[in-house]
Parts: C-alpha cells; structure tokens; sequence
C-alpha cells in the first residue's frame, strides 16, 4: 500500500481570482447583478463625520452569504468567510485582510437599518432586475402562506382576553347587509363604536358587550401567535403571506403573527401587490382557504379571475348536499329536494342571509331524516351577500380550461418556493424575536431566492449563446464545403437549434 505524504507548508504562488472555479456559484451571483445599487439605498443613514464605516455592500453581501449557502448564523458566517476563498472574492476580501466581526452586523442593524425600507428596496431591486432579464411573468400569481416558527417556548405563555379584530371589509360589508334588510323590510344594524370607547375607563378592562376572545401570548415573543393547524405541531410561529409568478420568483411577501387566519391575512398583502403590480396583473391562483365571499369579491371587482380548487361540502354524511337545494333569485328562496318552498327569514350580523322551511311541511316528509335534525323539524339555508362572486368562482372560473391549465402550475410554483426556502434558506425557523425583524429575514430570505434563481439563469442563458455562436460559425465553414459534409452539417444545424 503505497502512503501518501502530505505537505501542510506549500507555498502556493495564485491570486483569489485564479483559486476560485469559474462556474462556482458566487461567481454566477456577482455575474447577475451589478451589487452598487445598495449605496444610494443607505446613504442617508451614514454619518459624514467619524472614522470610515465598513462598506455597506460587503455587509449585505455577508447576509446573502448567510442566506443563500444555507449557515444560519452570522457567527458561523464570519468563520466561513475567514477560510473559504470563493467567499472572500465575492465580497473583495484579500486573504491578509480581516474579516468584518460578526457583531458588526447586528449593531449596524440596530443603529442604521432596523427602521428603514432599506430591506424592502434590495428585495424590490433584484425582483426588478429579474423582470428586466424577462424572466418574470406577472400575468398569472400563485398566492399562499407558510408558517416558520417562531423563537418562542410553546410552554411559556399567558392567557389573554382581547377584542375581536376588525376585518378591513367589515364596513362595505354593513352597508350591505342593512340594504338587504331594508330591502325585506327588517330594521338595518348599528355599527359597532370605536375602539377606544369599548374600554371601561375606571378598570381599563373590555366591556362587557364587547365581543372578545381568549388567546395565548407568548412570554419569550409576545408578537408571535400560537399556530394549530391539522396534524402539525402546535407552536408559537410567524406567517408569511406570499406571491409568486409561474416561474418561482417572489413578488411579494408579508408577516403576520402565526395565528392570524389566511382568509384575514390576505387582504393587506393583496392591497400591497395591487399597488404595485395591478395593471400587470390578470388571474390569481389561492389554494380552498382563500374561497370566501369576501376575498371572491375584492378579486373580481378588481376585473381579475380567481382559480380555486373544488371544496367538499362540510356536511354530515347521508344528508343533502346544500347545492341540492336550488337557489330561485327572482323570488330570493330555495327549494328543496321535496319541491318545498324555504322563505327568506332575516339577514345576520355576519352578512349571511337566512332561509327556513315550514315546520308543517317538514314534519311529514319522507326525506326528513336526510334534510335536518332539528327538533322543530325546521330546516335552515344561509346565503351570504357576496355569495353570487364566490359562486362565479366556484361554478363559472373553475370548469374552464384555463383553470385546468393553470391551477395544476400552483403545486409547481409557491409550494417549491417554501419547499426550497425552508430547506436551503432557514424559512423553517427563526432565531429572532419580533414582527419587525422576522419581516426583515423573510424578505432578504425571499431576495436569495430570486437572486439564486435569477443567477443560474442568467448564467445558463450566457453559456447557450457563446456556445450557440461557436456552432454558428462552425455551420457556416461546413455550409461552404462540399456535399460530402452534408451530414455534418445537419447534425450542427440540430444542435444549434436545440441551444
């Protein structure tokens, strides 16, 4: 067996430029993108006295270290950067100079960036950039939220009574439904008082007619909110509300405390994507959460379509279905399968009209056991206001074939962003505490996504065209000989064509 003798003290006559592989993936990175767009962004929070700040680009730079190789921690980030040559030539650091200290970035966070849109402007900059090599596609936006938990002890928290949130539609919504009551004839609702008035002033407590609810606030980060849904874990976590094209990149992304729903998450971070992007924009693809009257409505009065999947009906099993039951709209009732007529009734608080059979009809009828349980043999219909926009999505939008070409592309689409995200860029879970900060890291986690996807293009796209010239010219010689290199000359032109 022959040994080898390994040599620790070779000297090695290289600049960081020649050690580093042409198609390593900082290269590919520096290549896309031209990083001095970050001076003009975090200028006005530099000081023009005092000794020489660290370069705000190699700073950032560090962060997108961070992210888009997968370390996690700055800490650990500053030791790689100390022995990994690849690093240090993407930020254009010699090897005899220091490394930048790991706490340089969080006190330049806390003094400089932690209030400002600094973090929102890069991501905006890069997804510009992206747009600009055509590789964005607004026509089409897959929208969902994911969950990343938070650094928070599931087990250390208090319990606490707060009012119920108000929905931003909740006024459209009242009008609404006092023209549907006035409409029958019913006295119209009040609407609710301000805030400040629903506090007692001697206790500072919530009045007694205030509706509230009971829920867990953490000790560790108060600001996060107890996640439970289906199998998974229960947790203190944060939501993110996201968009994405037909291609995987981010357009947009929004935190929220993990207990916000996201039917109520929605429609801020919709707002935000319409302000932007509304005249680009033309179909919206949301998984069954988003299916409700209000988030139908707000899509389609903004003349764009909304592709939804088809939700089972939440009913027990061996009883009609509600769409058994046929809505008449000229004379506003519903019919059911024993040809009986279930008249208007009234509208509720929450917007849904109410339709209730004649107990005398029902007490006799054969199909009694299937219909209700009611132990007045009564059977009662809600139809919400707004339910002619949520049917045009269920009914119309969702048998075309548009919907059957587009919906299937949302599994392929924002579910491989958070499977790639979680995986690769530590959207899993999260070492900081606040809403503020985890809406930072989310879109600098999102940045890496689109800068990572936008380099390998970019890079795939240069190497095709040089190769494509250099078949190019070879099929012009082979084109100007003989008939003999007719076979040649085929294969090249294929080739060609394929690049």
């Amino acid at each position: 067996m022959i040994r080898r003798n390994c040599k620790n003290d070779t000297i090695i006559l290289n600049t960081i430029e020649g050690l580093v592989p042409q198609d390593h993936e900082v290269r590919k990175l520096e290549s896309c993108i031209d990083w001095s767009f970050i001076y003009p962004l975090v200028e006005h929070l530099y000081s023009d006295f005092g000794r020489p700040s660290i370069d705000p680009v190699v700073l950032f730079k560090m962060l997108f270290i961070n992210i888009v190789f997968g370390i996690g921690s700055m800490r650990k980030t500053c030791k790689e950067i100390q022995v990994n040559l690849a690093y240090r030539w993407f930020l254009g650091i010699s090897m005899d100079e220091q490394v930048p200290n790991y706490s340089t970035w969080s006190q330049n966070y806390i003094r400089r960036y932690g209030d400002s849109q600094v973090f929102e402007q890069i991501f905006d900059q890069i997804l510009k950039q992206a747009i600009a090599y055509g590789f964005v596609d607004m026509e089409t936006v897959f929208g969902d939220s994911t969950h990343q938990k938070a650094n928070a002890n599931k087990n250390k928290h208090i319990d606490e009574e707060v009012m119920i949130a108000k929905k931003i539609y909740e006024d459209e919504l009242l009008d609404e439904i006092n023209k549907d009551r006035e409409k029958h004839g019913k006295k119209p609702l009040k609407a609710n008082e301000k805030e400040e008035l629903n506090y007692d002033e001697e206790t500072g407590k919530l009045k007694k007619d205030v509706e509230t609810k009971h829920i867990k606030v953490s000790k560790t980060d108060p600001e996060s909110g107890c996640f439970h849904k289906g199998e998974k874990e229960k947790c203190f976590a944060y939501s993110h509300q996201t968009f994405c094209d037909k291609n995987g990149f981010v357009i947009l992304s929004l935190c929220v405390p993990g207990n916000v729903h996201d039917s109520v998450s929605f429609f801020p971070a919709y707002q935000k994507l319409n302000d932007k992007y509304k005249d680009q924009i033309k179909n919206l693809c949301l998984d069954a959460g988003y299916i409700t009257p209000a988030i139908c409505k707000t899509i389609v009065e903004n003349k764009q379509k909304m592709y939804a999947p088809y939700k089972r009906p939440m009913t027990k099993k061996g009883f009609f279905k509600k769409y058994e039951y046929v809505y008449d709209e000229e004379y506003d009732c519903y019919i059911c399968p024993n040809i009986k007529i279930l008249e208007y009734s009234i509208t509720n608080k929450l917007g849904y009209k109410e339709y209730k059979s004649n107990p005398e009809d029902c007490k006799n009828c054969p199909f009694l056991n299937k219909c209700t349980q009611s132990r007045n043999h009564q059977k009662v219909i809600t139809r919400h206001v707004w339910e002619e926009y949520r049917e045009e999505v269920i009914d119309e939008i969702r048998h075309t074939p548009e919907w059957k070409e587009l919906y299937p592309k949302r599994k392929e689409s924002i579910e491989r962003v958070f499977g790639d995200c979680k995986e690769h860029h530590n959207l899993r879970y999260t070492r900081l505490r606040g809403l503020q900060k985890n809406q930072h890291q989310a879109l600098m986690i999102f940045a890496c996504h689109n800068l990572k996807r936008m380099a390998r293009w970019s890079w795939k796209t240069s190497s095709n065209s040089i190769i494509k010239r250099m078949f190019s010219i070879i099929f012009r010689i082979f084109k100007a000989r003989e008939k003999r290199y007719s076979i040649w000359s085929t294969t090249l032109s294929t080739v060609w064509h394929c690049l």
